[in-house]
């Protein structure tokens, strides 16, 4: 409404609403004091009297005023001044006053109700994908434009991400509330209805019939029965009197599919209640509504599947001699870039040796993560036939080819280096991958210079390794491409980081406080790649721990060496191996000497389990035969193959390497 005013604060003039609202009527309007219609207006200090004196000073004023409207009915409503520049002297100031309509006028406006329903929400919605972010939205926008309280549920199985059932075997229906929202500040509305609370409606409830049917449910007044019900559906138990007599009105969320939910709507006592064209809004609303919670449903149920997908087929324990401690962190890309193809490993291998593999399959999703476990399970099978890195890689290579053409991704970057704990070396191998980082325990770092190669997947060239000598308590840090990447920045900037991470104090840390320190240095971007981070701490097995002997080519080596293993056995307090251990080594001895020339190695390792290795000039390896009864030879496999917990045979440049591996009686399961 609005009035014009003079100095006296006299009404010179009116609007119509005025008219209509205002003590007196339009025939007493004109000329009544401001004060007569405005209750307390004769207290000097009340706020009448400051509204007055700062029109009569030309400024702007605001207040709130009590006013008297026809009928002898008391409003408050917010007064605003603005000083009138008009030829009309008696005109000094237009006062607009803004008070609430009555209860009848109220969600009369159907055009303001359809606008702000319908042409702001969604927009501000946007490509939300978070069911309970998207529910808060979406009950925000029906409170207060709709109606005064409104609440969203979906199917208890919804939330869970499962298909939604049709109904319990009893007939009633499971929903959970995942947003509710009122502006009535009477706190019993958030103690009876609050967030997150599973309500189960039985058959020929309104809720029930609006699942059942997929159709609006319109009550115009809610019985007290009816409200009781509603009520007693919740777990905290009924409070009386909070719905009786509103309106209430169901919008089912469907889709081609099935109904996933519905919108509670409810409008007051004393309200407008709810009519067929509230339930044409409510329902266009609704329809819209149920496309977004429908995306939601379907994204957070792939997204779980890709994650736990992924989660299983990373390794849960890694594998490492006495003398390497390794650490590890997987981080899950950033809310665009969730689930990927990042993975890593640690195999220990006989000889106290440790393969250390980092990869990254290109691409997200589904696809990667499987793709991503065909890799690291293939690996850890050629891990165990102990190919060298860049073989292994070769191998992986032809394995990327062949699924080629299939709805997986078509290439990876991996790299793969083996630390023989013993000699101190490191073998490394790379297709298409970072350069690991070897930091000393100085405090000093280089990136390693590892021969280039492409891609597993797209590899035309033969991998090759190379060796470094490592310094004991050297780190060996191996990545993904997401720990040092970002869209807006430079790779060397990241690389940069990463090496900055690492300095003098590297040496006292444990490597799972370094591994926080490298995330720590990655990047905040909400579309980062995920992370891989492998760091281990390569210090050489103690002398103490190992032993060796060189032995010519002669029939009499086998039983030198029989003599020789006797003193380290009991330096070692495994005595109780010694008759096995000498088997063995007589039968390891005897076949490098009968099918090779030149002088035999025997090495004895001692880190937990006992190896034995004996290295020959001859690269073929030994096969396990079975002989026939008549047959003289063939059975010194055999025999190492039944005493010892395993056995195996690796090619190195001098040759090969057979080995076996026994386990001490007092850590015998």
């Amino acid at each position: 409404m609005t009035l014009g005013i003079d100095q006296a604060g006299r009404v010179v003039l009116h609007d119509r609403n005025a008219g209509e609202v205002l003590a007196g009527g339009a025939d007493r309007l004109l000329g009544a004091s401001l004060g007569d219609l405005v209750i307390g207006s004769t207290v000097h200090g009340s706020p009448l009297h400051g509204f007055l004196e700062s029109v009569r000073c030309g400024q702007e004023a605001t207040a709130v005023l009590t006013l008297r409207t026809q009928g002898a009915g008391l409003v408050d409503a917010v007064a605003f001044a603005q000083p009138a520049q008009a030829s009309d002297d008696d005109l000094t100031a237009l006062v607009s006053l803004r008070i609430p309509r009555a209860g009848d006028e109220h969600f009369a406006d159907h055009g303001a109700m359809r606008h702000a329903l319908l042409d702001d929400t969604f927009l501000q919605m946007g490509s939300t994908l978070d069911l309970d972010q998207l529910a808060c939205g979406l009950v925000r926008a029906v409170v207060p434009d709709f109606c005064v309280a409104a609440g969203l549920l979906v199917l208890e199985s919804l939330v869970a991400a499962d298909e939604p059932p049709a109904s319990r075997p009893t007939g009633s229906h499971v929903l959970r509330r995942v947003a509710f929202a009122t502006d009535d500040p009477d706190p019993r509305w958030l103690a009876t209805f609050p967030t997150g609370e599973a309500v189960e409606h039985p058959p020929g409830t309104p809720f029930a019939r609006c699942l059942e049917t997929g159709r609006p449910v319109r009550v115009d007044s809610m019985t007290t029965a009816k409200a009781a019900a509603i009520e007693d559906s919740s777990l905290h138990g009924p409070i009386g009197g909070l719905t009786t007599g509103s309106s209430l009105l169901l919008l089912p969320l469907n889709t081609p599919e099935s109904t996933l939910g519905l919108i509670v709507c409810i409008r007051r006592p004393g309200l407008r209640p709810f009519d067929e064209y509230d339930t044409e809004i409510g329902m266009e609303f609704a329809s819209r509504a149920a496309i977004f919670v429908d995306n939601a449903r379907r994204y957070n149920r792939e997204r779980a599947t890709a994650l736990a997908l992924q989660r299983s087929l990373l390794p849960i324990g890694l594998s490492a001699p006495p003398s390497v401690e390794v650490g590890h962190r997987y981080l899950p890309g950033g809310q665009l870039i969730e689930v990927g193809g990042d993975w890593y490993e640690s195999i220990a291998l006989p000889g106290a040796r440790v393969a250390l593999v980092v990869g990254d399959v290109a691409g997200h999703g589904v696809g990667a993560a499987v793709t991503m476990g065909r890799l690291r399970t293939a690996i850890q099978t050629l891990a165990t036939l102990e190919l060298p890195p860049a073989e292994s890689l070769q191998q992986l290579d032809e394995l990327m080819q062949m699924m080629t053409g299939t709805m997986e991704p078509h290439f990876a970057t991996c790299a793969y280096a083996v630390y023989d704990a013993v000699s101190g070396t490191c073998e490394l191998a790379s297709a298409g991958h970072l350069p690991p980082l070897l930091v000393r325990p100085d405090g000093s770092s280089q990136f390693l210079d590892v021969p280039l190669a492409p891609p597993l997947g797209v590899c035309e060239t033969m991998i090759t390794s190379q060796t470094f000598d490592v310094e004991d308590g050297s780190l060996m840090v191996l990545y993904t491409d997401g720990l040092v990447e970002s869209r807006s920045r430079d790779i060397d900037d990241g690389l940069a980081r990463l090496q900055a991470a690492f300095g003098p104090a590297t040496a006292s840390r444990s490597v799972d406080e370094l591994c926080k320190a490298a995330l720590a240095a990655a990047y905040g971007d909400h579309q980062r790649d995920d992370i891989a981070v492998l760091i281990a701490r390569l210090s050489r097995l103690k002398r103490s721990q190992q032993t060796s002997w060189v032995l010519p080519n002669e029939l009499t080596s086998a039983g030198q060496a029989r003599m020789l293993v006797k003193e380290p056995l009991e330096r070692w307090n495994l005595g109780d191996l010694l008759p096995t251990t000498q088997l063995l080594v007589s039968e390891l001895v005897t076949n490098a000497i009968r099918y090779t020339p030149g002088p035999v190695t025997l090495r004895l390792i001692q880190e937990g389990t006992l190896v034995c290795e004996v290295l020959d000039s001859s690269p073929a390896l030994p096969r396990l035969r079975h002989a026939d009864r008549d047959d003289e030879g063939g059975r010194g496999l055999q025999v190492v193959s039944q005493l010892s917990r395993r056995w195996g045979a690796r090619r190195v440049a001098a040759g090969k390497v057979v080995w076996c591996e026994q386990l001490p009686e007092s850590r015998c399961p």
